[in-house]
């Protein structure tokens, strides 16, 4: 007997799907990939399975339980603590497989149990009987950005001045960190081309995950604000849609008074981004206001199916 041969790890079919985020128009949005029956697979494997898709985002599902879910996400290059599309992706997919109830009009929740805690998850059948999933995200903390602001404008190809003398650069700390960089107008937004490996060693070396480059000035006048997001330090070029990004973006426009809420401390935020990628989405933060507080922070949308199917996925060691 082979001693090699018999000790081959196993290799077994697993289901798998790839959804576009925040958009209803198939191609577009940002990329993540969906894996069933995960808890076999260990974490090397993992890996290299979330680098062969090469989506932004991959979820591996270990186990559901009623409305609970262990998974883990990651990138082409590392685990990531959470993921707002990432969640968008997974719970759609949940919802098409009959995984997770959804009947009716009303808010269902899910609680996504991640390696570093739990998250709370709303969804709910809209309309035109797609599924609208926002998760709960932590409250970002703000410090000025105390970088080289001009060094970092000549990685990204832009002018100094085309950043904005209205509002600050600063760096927001929650499930990632962001470095919100407020540029003048949508003409300086087009102009962005980095160079990529610069900024993902400008990144590291400032300890920021991404660079959340926006304007206020909007392509469609029904949003709020147009982003690019930058994230080569986390294997992603540019995100096509953003959630947590987003939610630290509104909660900077909101701490600089550019958002009011109504009278019951609601605000909504609507972001455009990935048009310059030729994949546009709608991004939707909630901020829910109290004493001058923010008490709960919602981010979110749809998303649509792109690849249905199977992987062949080794389940034991290498």
């Amino acid at each position: 007997m082979n001693p090699r041969k018999n000790n081959a790890p196993m290799l077994q079919d697993v289901p798998f799907s790839m959804y576009d985020a925040f958009t209803d128009i198939p191609y577009s949005g940002s990329q993540a990939a969906v894996v069933l029956n995960a808890s076999p697979i260990i974490l090397k494997h993992r890996s290299r399975i979330a680098r062969e898709i090469g989506t932004p985002a991959t979820a591996f599902v270990n186990e559901i339980t009623g409305n609970r879910i262990k998974v883990q996400f990651f990138s082409t290059v590392m685990e990531l603590p959470m993921c707002g599309h990432g969640t968008v992706c997974l719970i759609t997919k949940l919802v098409d497989y009959g995984l997770l109830s959804c009947a009716g009009r009303n808010w269902h929740v899910a609680i996504l149990e991640l390696p570093k805690g739990a998250a709370k998850v709303e969804y709910r059948k809209i309309k035109d009987g797609r599924c609208e999933v926002m998760l709960d995200v932590s409250t970002a903390t703000f410090n000025p950005a105390n970088l080289d602001l001009a060094a970092l404008a000549k990685i990204l190809n832009i002018d100094a001045n085309d950043i904005s003398e209205e509002f600050l650069p600063e760096i927001a700390t929650g499930d990632f960190t962001h470095l919100c960089l407020p540029l003048r107008d949508l003409s300086a937004m087009g102009r962005l081309h980095p160079d990529f490996d610069a900024l993902r060693k400008f990144c590291i070396s400032n300890r920021i995950e991404t660079v959340a480059a926006f304007s206020t000035e909007v392509v469609n006048a029904e949003k709020n604000i147009h982003v690019r997001d930058f994230c080569p330090a986390v294997g992603v070029a540019e995100s096509a849609a953003a959630g947590t990004t987003n939610a630290a973006l509104s909660t900077y426009l909101w701490r600089h008074n550019c958002l009011r809420a109504d009278d019951a401390g609601c605000i909504i935020v609507y972001a455009e981004q990935g048009i310059e990628l030729g994949r546009p989405s709608q991004v939707t933060t909630r901020i829910k206001i109290k004493n001058e507080q923010i008490i709960r922070l919602q981010v979110g949308g749809i998303a649509t199916r792109i690849i249905e199917g199977t992987l062949n996925v080794k389940m034991g060691p290498p």
